[in-house]
């Protein structure tokens, strides 16, 4: 009977543990420092899709270049001040990544279950997002950088051997495909805006929503055509085709008045990119 009695008690001071780690976790990934740093993350996703965006361009003139995130992390590490952006650029996206994975695990409580989860499942995606960037970066700044569109299709292919792969590819290649149309569409209809504390100025509000429009379109037109690729490589049982946006924007190229479309995929990449850094200081967090 004693023994009973000190249970509730101890299971108690378990839960007030845990809840006072909880809380003490939170206030650290809320804190103004972290946030300073996450911001950052932002400025470094831009950074990215501009140089993605010039070697669109470049491609559609005839030139030469890898249009993809890998592409543009070694673009960074090339500078003469390489090393510096490429481990400043993983700090910044891992401090995002952790701002995203506590808005996933903390925020968002206020609201209907169904919409909370909706927030949650948004927050750990981007979690997942910027947490592959810092793996980039990190690679890149160990010197282990590696050709992107051989990993993808050799990651392709082992998938497509594995017992369900032919459907995990399928379903992959389709929620890809279903984001680049949510991209587009969130670009239209321009409800990127409410995660920003736009500017007073009439004329910033205007350049500030213009840049968003134009690049969340361009960037749903390139995850579109990435999904699309996938989707056609696993049919075709062929995981060479599968090759990420790089393969994505070349195919494009190759199509009737692809070199047009390419470059204005390029310019609206750009015009992202340059939403990014603007959004690293107006966002929401």
């Amino acid at each position: 009977m004693p023994g009973r009695s000190t249970e509730p008690a101890e299971e108690s001071a378990i839960k007030r543990e845990l809840k006072s780690a909880a809380d003490a976790a939170e206030d650290i990934t809320n804190s103004r420092a972290l946030e300073l740093v996450a911001r950052a993350g932002f400025a470094v996703s831009g950074i990215l899709h501009f140089l993605i965006g010039v070697v669109a361009i470049r491609l559609a003139m005839g030139g030469e270049g890898k249009a993809d995130v890998s592409g543009a992390v070694q673009q960074l590490g090339n500078q003469p001040a390489g090393p510096l952006l490429l481990w400043s650029s993983f700090v910044a996206c891992v401090a995002l990544a952790i701002w995203q994975t506590s808005d996933a695990i903390f925020d968002f409580e206020h609201l209907p279950a169904k919409k909370k989860l909706g927030k949650k499942l948004k927050a750990a995606l981007q979690a997942v997002v910027y947490a592959g960037l810092a793996i980039t970066f990190f690679s890149f700044a160990n010197g282990a950088g590696s050709d992107q569109s051989s990993s993808t299709s050799d990651l392709t292919a082992s998938v497509l051997q594995a017992p369900g792969g032919f459907a995990l590819l399928l379903a992959v290649g389709a929620a890809v495909a279903v984001t680049g149309i949510v991209y587009a569409i969130r670009g239209f209809r321009q409800s990127f805006a409410k995660h920003l504390r736009l500017p007073a100025s009439e004329k910033a509000r205007t350049a500030v929503t213009v840049l968003g429009v134009v690049g969340y379109v361009a960037k749903g037109i390139a995850l579109l055509l990435v999904g699309l690729l996938g989707i056609m490589a696993t049919v075709r049982a062929h995981p060479e085709e599968s090759t990420g946006i790089d393969g994505g924007l070349k195919a494009l190229r190759d199509q009737p008045f692809g070199v047009y479309i390419l470059a204005a995929v390029g310019v609206g990449l750009i015009c992202y990119g340059i939403f990014m850094m603007v959004r690293a200081k107006l966002a929401k967090m």
